[in-house]
């Protein structure tokens, strides 16, 4: 079954079991602080193994001690279904294994 938007109330809801994670309403975000560029890459790479693993990828932007990552479906029109919420729980699940704030 191919996955179905969230409406807004849904997304808000989901995002309230994440904290720091925010929505524009086409996607979901969160920014990262890291100790330095090599750990923000390093969480880059473990995120993109576990994309790899949902088969959901994200928009990722690395910056000296920042992380961004942002989140929503394309096979729904970029729009935010389960499928972002539930990589963004896995996102959460390994950041403070890397230091990320």
């Amino acid at each position: 079954m191919a996955p179905q938007p969230l409406t807004p109330e849904e997304t808000e809801q989901a995002l309230a079991a994440l904290p720091h994670w925010t929505t524009d309403g086409d996607s979901v975000s969160r920014t990262y602080s890291l100790a330095g560029h090599l750990p923000a890459a390093a969480m880059a790479m473990h995120i993109a193994a576990i994309q790899e693993e949902l088969n959901h990828h994200s928009d990722m932007t690395i910056g000296y001690n920042k992380l961004v990552v942002t989140v929503n479906t394309h096979s729904v029109g970029g729009r935010i279904t389960e499928l972002d919420v539930a990589l963004a729980r896995r996102i959460e699940q390994i950041a403070a294994g890397h230091g990320a704030e």
